[in-house]
């Protein structure tokens, strides 16, 4: 990227040019309102990376007890967490293939309030329980995704996902060696001092962060609002949707309404006999015809699969396999898994992380570099011809806008609010 409050007479990297202002103000614009944003979701998002390994050590005592000689069923062990704090809905019993890991059990407390639960499968003791929504890493989650605002605060998150591509598509423009700045000059670490050496650290780490960044940006508009809420629309009207039960759906029903049910235990020997993979979850049917459904917790998505079994005959009703998702599900999917940094391993962690870290360097580096550069009293905001907008520019406009559509809407608001309020109050306007 380049420093966006670089005055637009400045010669001694790019060449200029009418539309290269132009671009040089939409970045600088965009910049303004994505910049906040980019560093509180690269902070949370490079911390979230690591939930697993951060619950792990907070949960240490909890998830962790001594291996014993006899497991106590499932049933006297949420008889166990029921003495301890009341059960009014029994939502999902989950364990892992180790013999000195704990069984979580997830539930509506005596006061209707979802939590969790881990129980000594040895003893029954109850080793902590917990509100869910208090948990450490599902607030960070929250605040990551939608700034602890509920429906609001997806709809900035997801804004600023739409400006930010914005934002990294003009920077890369800007970026591009012209006249006498070639290539390898483009690509050199940061030379000189001072506001220099800012405004060049911000194009170096700006380059890299735009390839880094972007993938993950494009791979988390699925969990958006808007921009989600539309693929899923289009997903399901061409039969792309995901086939898993995880978050809802019609489920099998048992084959009848009474008799002895099967016991949590059988289902997890009928997953693991199935060839599903440890960690399971299982959700206990709540009606006297419904079904048992299980599913793989596994890290890989392709052994997500997922079964739903009769209560009283344990027959498999119905077997989701990942593989069998249709291609647009799969990608999606897929593509979740990359912004978790869980594709691919380790390098798809690491890269994420360096991701992060470029998105607060990159917000860092722009803020001291037009903190250094602007005129006094002034935003900086660059010079940009006010003829008729640029055809490229409109081209550019017309397909961001089609393809997120939110942002389309928050640019006509601004245009708006520009001709009938901020030129009469003299705001973002070049210095004169």
């Amino acid at each position: 990227m380049t420093d966006v409050t670089s005055s637009a007479r400045s010669r001694d990297y790019v060449s200029g040019g009418a539309f290269y202002r132009l671009v040089w103000k939409w970045h600088f614009l965009a910049s303004l309102f994505v910049l906040p944003f980019m560093i509180m979701l690269s902070i949370t998002g490079g911390i979230y990376l690591f939930h697993n390994e951060i619950d792990e050590w907070l949960y240490a005592d909890q998830r962790n007890v001594p291996v014993g000689d006899t497991r106590l069923s499932y049933e006297e062990q949420v008889a166990s967490v029921k003495a301890a704090a009341g059960i009014t809905r029994l939502r999902m019993v989950s364990i892992e293939d180790e013999p000195g890991r704990s069984t979580k059990i997830e539930f509506n407390d005596a006061n209707k309030v979802r939590s969790i639960a881990w129980v000594n499968p040895y003893t029954g003791d109850v080793m902590g329980i917990t509100v869910r929504d208090d948990q450490l890493m599902r607030m960070l989650r929250k605040f990551h995704g939608e700034l602890l605002l509920g429906k609001t605060g997806t709809k900035f998150v997801e804004l600023a996902a739409h400006w930010a591509i914005v934002m990294f598509i003009t920077g890369v423009y800007l970026w591009w060696p012209r006249g006498q700045r070639r290539l390898r000059d483009a690509m050199a670490l940061p030379r000189g001092t001072g506001r220099a050496w800012w405004r060049q650290t911000h194009m170096f780490t700006g380059f890299l962060a735009a390839v880094l960044i972007v993938p993950i940006l494009l791979t988390g508009l699925p969990w958006t609002d808007v921009w989600g809420g539309g693929l899923s629309f289009v997903q399901k009207q061409t039969g792309q949707k995901s086939q898993s039960l995880r978050f809802g759906g019609r489920m099998p029903k048992s084959s009848a309404s009474e008799g002895t049910p099967i016991v949590i235990g059988d289902v997890f020997a009928i997953a693991k006999a199935e060839g599903l993979k440890a960690p399971y979850e299982v959700k206990p049917p709540r009606k006297a015809d419904g079904a048992y459904w299980v599913r793989s917790a596994h890290v890989s998505r392709k052994e997500q699969n997922e079964l739903v079994i009769d209560q009283y005959s344990g027959q498999v009703l119905k077997r989701l396999d990942f593989v069998d998702n249709p291609v647009v599900a799969k990608t999606v999917s897929y593509g979740i898994s990359f912004h978790e940094g869980q594709l691919y391993g380790t390098l798809n962690l690491i890269q994420n992380v360096l991701a992060a870290v470029l998105g607060v360097v990159l917000s860092v580096s722009g803020f001291i570099a037009w903190w250094k550069r602007r005129p006094a009293g002034s935003l900086g905001v660059p010079a940009a011809p006010e003829a008729a907008l640029h055809p490229a520019m409109a081209a550019l406009v017309v397909v961001l806008a089609l393809l997120f559509p939110l942002m389309g809407a928050s640019l006509v608001l601004a245009l708006l609010l520009d001709w009938l309020l901020f030129k009469r109050l003299g705001w973002f306007q070049p210095a004169t």
